[in-house]
């Protein structure tokens, strides 16, 4: 048994979708949440400065303790995974990366939209699993412009985000797609303007949050690490931004006004 946090790491909000998933399937676990805010968002960022900044993620949520790392940013998994895992080779390690495999799996229409950044649909991981999986299905790559600023402008219900949203959704369900995957952990918190888009066709929306909680699970009780059944669990979320940002997570986090408390702490880090 460990109780000592897991840490979570994202650009800026998006991870907090994946935070969630740890939130409520794993109720004994600590949770340290770093929102970088400052350099976001990453999806344009020359490889070299999204090493850097995972890195310096990373070591601040060493600092902290934790006793295993979601690296839960899909552009940051696929440029920096690798580095990390063997720069830290005693911190176990969780990436993400579009969920390809079971969208061309189960596609009816052989056609498969992925919406993710830039930086994340050149991954070699991603055009490796695409070869793999994508035998006989049209794959349609779309970058989400625009949708990271949305989420973090917390601008989910406005207007001008449903224009930026079917502008890029709807031309991938114009292409014939039956199931569209969402490749970067900003677009859930889109859901909603998503589905509005899609309205009443038949297409199917999939992300990688249930599966990323999966293998967070396996992993604890592969190094017997879970946290013990009554564990007075604690969260704490950190920027390089400023301590308004910090407080900003939190309350996107919980999905209401939540800012510091006795467990819930909100700090920013000099980068």
């Amino acid at each position: 048994m460990n109780n000592k946090p897991i840490g979570l790491y994202d650009s800026g909000f998006g991870g907090l979708s994946v935070w969630r998933e740890l939130y409520w399937s794993l109720p004994d676990e600590s949770l340290v949440y770093l929102g970088d805010g400052l350099h976001c968002p990453y999806g344009a960022l020359p490889p070299e400065r999204i090493l850097e900044l995972a890195q310096r993620s990373v070591e601040v949520l060493i600092e902290r303790g934790c006793k295993m790392i979601v690296v839960a940013c899909n552009t940051a998994t696929a440029v920096a995974i690798k580095c990390l895992r063997e720069k830290y080779p005693d911190i176990p390690f969780v990436g993400l990366e579009p969920a390809v495999k079971p969208a061309c799996l189960t596609t009816r229409s052989g056609v498969v939209g992925v919406v993710a950044t830039e930086r994340s649909l050149q991954a070699e991981k991603f055009l490796t699993t695409l070869s793999k999986y994508g035998e006989g299905v049209e794959v349609i790559k779309a970058v989400g412009r625009g949708f990271v600023e949305a989420v973090e402008a917390n601008a989910e219900a406005e207007e001008s985000t449903e224009v930026v949203v079917r502008r890029v959704i709807e031309p991938v369900i114009e292409a014939g797609a039956d199931t569209i995957v969402l490749g970067c952990t900003h677009y859930p918190f889109l859901r909603g303007v998503i589905d509005k888009v899609i309205g009443d066709r038949a297409v199917r929306v999939i992300d990688s949050g249930e599966a990323v909680e999966k293998r967070v699970e396996s992993l604890l009780d592969k190094y017997d690490i879970r946290a013990e059944d009554d564990n007075d669990a604690r969260y704490e979320f950190l920027t390089f931004a400023d301590e308004a940002y910090a407080e900003r997570l939190s309350c996107k986090a919980f999905g209401r006004e939540v800012g510091p408390s006795d467990d819930v702490k909100c700090r920013a880090i000099h980068y």
